[in-house]
């Protein structure tokens, strides 16, 4: 099993959207969250469209109104996810600069050797797990992914994964060594990167999220060909998974809130009681359930040992198929 991540390249990046809302006084008093700051900076390593960026972008809107704060998006793309670790190691431990996190800040930890890394960031609560999918051009003369693979024992093909260490480019590998193929494998900032590549035939091929992909698929740009989980999704109920294939490739990603070393205890405690309330607003919940975002609410307790669970995991994965050293 693997997992996953996102990212670019070694050069900030700054794209931010802030939302207000009216009504943020009196859902504030509503919801009892007593929260140190009126303005909060949300921070994700992924470029504009991608996975990071939109998880963050589709809350702010319910969350200000359960908060009773302002949000800003602030992309901090490069290396892979190093760039906004660093950003966040130095940021105040105050609660008014939060981290989208994935596995990409745990990877590229790893990969990179990097310091600051992500020990240097306080796991604050999970929210999903989101599906990862392989996908085609609407038009692209496959249909299923065992047509996209056995295109590509027969010809040159180009699979696009995402950045250069994240989980799509191992679940990419992956692919590769269970079918016996040769595609080259495409990298670069990230998921909106991803998208373009595949819309514009550079890419044959590509893994993402359905979140992320959202506008491609009402637009009818893109198809969905498989998904790499063990159960078929409750809103794709056609859409077989990779494993149903044949082909046994399996990997999960989550995504939580993190924050700098030292977060106070009453900072943690408002964002487990506001994403218990974000994950039950009923618009947030379609548009998640829409997006065939799981909700995997973990609370601080929980998360920790998770995300050291995870890192122990991962560290022994990549030091099994040689990509790091013990």
């Amino acid at each position: 099993m693997v997992h996953s991540l996102v990212g670019g390249r070694y050069a900030h990046a700054a794209i931010t959207a802030a939302l207000m809302l009216g009504s943020s006084t009196v859902a504030y008093a509503d919801a009892g969250i007593d929260y140190p700051h009126d303005l909060v900076t949300l921070v994700t390593h992924s470029s504009a469209g991608g996975g990071g960026d939109v998880f963050l972008r589709d809350m702010i809107g319910p969350l200000s109104e359960i908060m009773g704060v302002e949000f800003v998006v602030e992309n901090v793309v490069g290396g892979s996810g190093g760039a906004a670790i660093a950003y966040m190691a130095e940021a105040p431990a105050d609660g008014s600069v939060i981290y989208a996190s994935n596995p990409t800040y745990i990877f590229t930890s790893f990969l990179s050797d990097l310091d600051p890394n992500y020990t240097d960031l306080d796991p604050i609560v999970n929210v999903f797990y989101d599906p990862q999918v392989i996908f085609a051009r609407a038009d692209a003369p496959y249909e299923t992914l065992e047509d996209a693979v056995s295109a590509a024992q027969e010809e040159d093909m180009v699979w696009a994964a995402g950045a250069a260490g994240a989980l799509g480019r191992m679940a990419m590998e992956q692919l590769k060594q269970e079918t016996g193929v040769d595609a080259a494998i495409l990298t670069g900032e990230g998921g909106g990167e991803t998208i373009l590549s595949v819309l514009n035939g550079t890419a044959d091929i590509a893994v993402g999220e359905v979140l992320e992909l959202r506008s491609q698929l009402e637009a009818e740009e893109v198809k969905l060909l498989a998904v790499l989980t063990q159960e078929r999704l409750a809103e794709n109920p056609d859409l077989p998974t990779a494993r149903e294939l044949g082909i046994d490739v399996v990997v999960e990603k989550y995504r939580g809130l993190a924050g700098p070393a030292g977060l106070p205890d009453d900072v943690i405690a408002a964002w487990e009681s506001a994403i218990q309330q974000l994950l039950e607003h009923p618009e947030y919940r379609e548009m998640y359930t829409a997006a065939s975002l799981e909700p995997a609410y973990l609370s601080n307790e929980e998360f920790r040992p998770f995300i050291d669970d995870f890192a122990a995991s991962t560290e022994d994965f990549m030091i099994s198929v040689g990509i790091i050293q013990e």
